[in-house]
């Protein structure tokens, strides 16, 4: 039986630094409620958390959580005003990375 050609990696043009960026932002986000968050967030500078919940149709519980996470990991900010707690995305990057799986044709 013939040997098989070692297979390379494809080169995507991306360095380890970015790899790991991507990675990071793809392990934070890999729910479809924080997906969710991201698009209100990219496309409004800031919501409450009752104001995601109804966009989203999601328990203010696990919202809370869901943004408790991300804001851990430095994806989002929040600002309390009142009674209130706003946020907003911090690190803008992720809003590409959600772009490109968007146009990803096998979805």
């Amino acid at each position: 039986m013939p040997a098989t050609p070692a297979t390379s990696p494809i080169d995507l043009g991306l360095d380890i630094e970015k790899m790991e960026k991507v990675a990071f932002i793809l392990k934070t986000t890999a729910h479809p409620t924080r997906i969710g968050v991201v698009q209100l967030l990219a496309a409004h500078p800031q919501l409450s958390v009752s104001e995601l919940g109804e966009r989203l149709g999601t328990e203010q519980s696990l919202l809370s959580h869901h943004l408790a996470a991300m804001k851990s990991k430095g994806i989002l900010s929040s600002m309390r005003s009142g009674k209130n707690i706003y946020y907003a995305l911090k690190m803008r990057e992720v809003i590409d990375v959600i772009q490109c799986l968007a146009q990803c044709t096998f979805l």
